[in-house]
């Protein structure tokens, strides 16, 4: 199925947007607790936020949009946390297929795929192929993904002469994603101030927004005002 046409949000010129802005969906924890909930509620209130950020992110005509959703230290939580995690990843890609087809949304995956439970990298795959195709957001998972992992699996990938040769170019070509750009806009929110081991290869000139806002209560409005002040930011990568 051909995807359709997304949509430009007025108010911002398409060349002052992030092409690839990264997200560390921080506070899930916390809000649950705030409301004396279990910590599955605040992940599953969590989806919800990342639905509306995604949605916002594509009818602003954002090229791309990476979500730290489960990193190479969450392994160190309870196994019940982690499980619940990882039913939460498989169910939500399953229901959310309508999703990505009405808003023409590509789904990638950024990480080590081969450290995940079969059943979850399977649906991964699937629904990373079914979505191939669309030319909208491509929305970026990072599940089971740390940035010195990204990097050391990179190095273990290259030969002695590639090593030999190596620059910048021929290191991005040995990432999970090639062709992925450097991130523009890098939000955390949360309240913390820290970029905890997410994309540090891509990140080198990203501009830094923190929120003290709890992940889920993160809406597209949030998402647009981070943005918006990116937009109005000078950006000089060491230059004058």
């Amino acid at each position: 199925m051909a995807a359709e046409s997304v949509p430009q949000t007025s108010g911002f010129e398409h060349d002052s947007l992030p092409k690839h802005v990264a997200v560390i969906m921080d506070g899930n924890g916390r809000w649950a607790k705030k409301r004396g909930q279990p910590r599955t509620m605040g992940h599953k209130q969590g989806l919800e936020s990342a639905k509306s950020v995604v949605k916002k992110a594509s009818e602003m005509g954002i090229d791309f949009i990476t979500l730290y959703t489960f990193s190479t230290e969450n392994w160190k939580r309870t196994e019940e946390e982690v499980g619940f995690l990882m039913r939460l990843v498989k169910t939500h890609l399953r229901a959310e297929m309508n999703f990505y087809i009405e808003n023409g949304i590509r789904v990638r995956f950024i990480g080590d795929i081969a450290g995940l439970p079969e059943d979850v990298a399977s649906e991964i795959t699937d629904v990373c192929g079914k979505t191939s195709g669309y030319t909208g957001t491509s929305v970026v998972l990072a599940i089971n993904y740390g940035g010195r992992d990204e990097i050391i699996r990179a190095v273990k990938k290259m030969s002695q002469d590639d090593i030999a040769n190596l620059t910048e170019e021929k290191f991005q070509s040995f990432c999970d994603i090639p062709s992925l750009p450097p991130v523009d806009l890098l939000i955390r929110t949360g309240g913390d101030r820290r970029i905890s081991n997410f994309l540090l290869w891509q990140s080198a000139y990203a501009e830094l927004y923190f929120s003290p806002e709890l992940w889920p209560d993160w809406t597209g409005e949030h998402f647009e005002r981070a943005v918006a002040d990116f937009a109005n930011r000078e950006r000089r990568f060491g230059g004058l």
